[in-house]
């Protein structure tokens, strides 16, 4: 009887206890409501950083939270993932999300520090000058109006959303604009360009105590904590987000800090080194094209190319069109490997689906948008970055195949025991069934490895410090290890 009690008062005692577990907001700071995010908003703005904030922005969204602090730190980046940061921004609902910037918020961080509701600047810090730019052979240039446009009727719509002035938040993109501090008969100060004080009637031209330009042609805004705060930017001054949070009148909360993962840093450095591990790869396959059958460099090659389509797969610009193009290329290159002799058509063809395949996986557009003018310089840019690593790896492949490749096959330098191995044979049958003098003709272009034709039998060669064109007369000039050596046999 004494167990069943003890058995009953069991599950009683389990029953309330899940109970309570179970409670909406029992012992949950994120159901009580009073749970506190930090998103970080820092390094170079990229499609990765994009990214990180679009999942923060999912699984914030499905708990229960009083206040979401964007942390920006940052001097900028790239204007897409800029303008998708925004937009996931401002989906949080009005009020519930504020900018903290505790050092610089410039260029896409000043445009990103302004799309939440308010906004906090530790002493020191510094926000604007997001006019676009692009870098030249000169070195940065600013781009023009088709560029600034745009990007001014965004800082418009979040100074409208958020209360801010709209002439200085157009100020800190176009140098061409100025800016004048209205003092009013009744005390109000105003912001407006010129062209806009130009256009006042009489009326409102006789209510102005005093004007003040506080942007003068030719600069663009950028702001410290005291001018942003005394400008309509910055709600407050706070060195840190504790002191801010206690400012704004929250008591006891719980700070979250949604940080990115250690897999999304790692995307974000595989796409800031894209351009090196594509020429690496690149330059691998085009070794393994001039070697006969498929070994290391072939592997390395496919494997880092797999890491480039990967990094840029994970931040949503590579989907499954873009690796179909990559892999048909890679058919086409495996074709030239294994079925067709030297280089050419599908060779090229591989090598043109490669780079089509990689250009548009840097990118989340096929054709540029002519209301978007940035896209095509992002086309025009990522074109030049894998074009640029084809010709680099083309090279570097070229200088590994004629300087490198042919001292792998030379003999050690010995001696060992009492004498080397230099004039035996390796224990192959291509080497034993050749000899010094056997002559014959290129199958391939050897460069300097490739197929030669001798009595009727095909041999895996290479040449001796020299390219042979296709169709040439060779002649076995010497058997190193397993490897045939080769040169042109001279005309008579």
């Amino acid at each position: 009887m004494n167990a069943r009690i003890f058995h009953f008062r069991f599950y009683i005692w389990l029953a309330v206890a899940a109970f309570f577990l179970l409670l909406p907001g029992a012992f949950d700071a994120r159901e009580n409501g009073d749970a506190i995010y930090i998103i970080e908003v820092k390094g170079d703005v990229d499609p990765g950083l994009s990214a990180y904030v679009q999942r923060a922005y999912q699984e914030i969204s499905r708990e229960v939270y009083e206040l979401v602090v964007v942390e920006v730190d940052t001097y900028g980046g790239r204007v897409d993932s800029a303008m998708e940061i925004v937009d996931t921004l401002i989906s949080f609902p009005e009020g519930k999300t504020v900018s903290f910037i505790p050092e610089k918020a410039i260029s896409a961080g000043a445009l990103i520090a302004l799309a939440s509701s308010d906004l906090v600047m530790a002493p020191g810090s510094t926000m604007g000058d997001t006019a676009p730019i692009t870098i030249g052979q000169g070195g940065p240039e600013m781009l023009g109006e088709k560029f600034q446009s745009p990007i001014r009727a965004k800082f418009r719509a979040l100074a409208q959303r958020n209360n801010y002035p709209e002439a200085l938040a157009e100020a800190m993109v176009t140098p061409e604009i100025v800016v004048y501090e209205l003092q009013m008969e009744d005390g109000e100060i105003r912001y407006v360009t010129d062209s806009a004080y130009d256009d006042l009637s009489e009326d409102e031209l006789a209510q102005v105590a005093s004007r003040r330009t506080v942007v003068p042609e030719g600069q663009l805004l950028t702001m410290h904590d005291r001018e942003a705060l005394d400008f309509g930017f910055s709600r407050m001054t706070q060195p840190d987000i504790p002191s801010m949070l206690e400012a704004m009148g929250y008591g006891e909360y719980t700070l979250i800090r949604f940080a990115p993962s250690w897999s999304e840093e790692m995307v974000r450095f595989i796409g800031s080194i894209a351009p090196i591990l594509l020429m690496v790869g690149l330059a691998a396959l085009y070794i393994e094209m001039q070697a006969p059958g498929f070994g290391f460099p072939g592997t390395i090659g496919v494997v880092l190319l797999a890491i480039v389509f990967f990094g840029q797969y994970t931040v949503g610009l590579a989907d499954y069109t873009e690796l179909l193009i990559i892999l048909l290329g890679l058919v086409f290159m495996g074709i030239e490997v294994f079925v067709l002799p030297g280089f050419g058509i599908a060779g090229l063809a591989g090598v043109a689906l490669i780079t089509a395949g990689f250009v548009l996986a840097l990118q989340d557009f096929v054709i540029p948008d002519p209301d978007i003018p940035w896209q095509l310089d992002i086309l025009v840019h990522n074109i030049i970055r894998v074009l640029g690593s084809l010709i680099l790896a083309f090279l570097a492949g070229l200088f590994i195949v004629r300087f490198f490749l042919p001292k792998f096959s030379t003999r050690s330098g010995g001696p060992f025991l009492v004498t080397d191995l230099g004039d035996a044979h390796a224990d192959s049958e291509e080497t034993l069934r050749a000899k010094v003098g056997d002559e014959g003709t290129a199958l391939t272009y050897l460069r300097p490895s490739g197929k030669v034709e001798i009595d009727g039998e095909i041999f895996d060669v290479i040449a001796d410090n020299e390219y042979i064109e296709q169709a040439t007369p060779v002649v076995v000039s010497e058997i190193r290890g397993n490897w045939i050596v080769v040169q042109r046999k001279e005309q008579q």
